[in-house]
């Protein structure tokens, strides 16, 4: 189904913030699979836009900690899908990510017939990342 609204409306990237940008890229980079479709700046303004593998985006901006902006929005979390939840969190898993919840069908959506599984884990900057597996959406 197509936004009616908004023409060509769809996901393209989620913004955050890291304080370790080696940390980050390597987990992103390494761990994930993403890949690197630009990067800008120079430390420690860097920034970067990595390729999840589907043309959605992830878009990492490189920041003292210290320096978090007064009245600057927080994430609740990104969410990547996944044809294997379970899979996406033992790869991260094995690439020093904490798994805050395991692998589970939540009740809301098989109350309702969707057949849905999710996961989620802590991300190197404390960022919280969701794993969905779910074919009906």
């Amino acid at each position: 189904m197509s936004n009616q609204k908004i023409k060509g409306c769809g996901f393209h990237h989620i913004a955050i913030w890291t304080s370790d940008w080696d940390k980050s890229l390597q987990f992103y980079i390494e761990a994930l699979g993403f890949k690197i479709k630009i990067e800008w700046g120079e430390a420690p303004s860097r920034a970067v836009m990595l390729d999840t593998g589907d043309g959605n985006y992830l878009e990492v901006f490189e920041r003292d900690a210290a320096k978090q902006r007064v009245g600057e929005a927080n994430i609740l979390h990104l969410c990547f899908r996944t044809d294997d939840c379970a899979g996406a969190v033992e790869t991260a898993r094995s690439a020093g990510a904490i798994v805050t919840t395991e692998t589970f069908s939540p009740e809301t959506f098989t109350k309702i017939g969707i057949d849905a599984k999710i996961a989620f884990i802590s991300g190197p900057s404390g960022e919280i990342i969701e794993f969905f597996e779910c074919a009906q959406l």
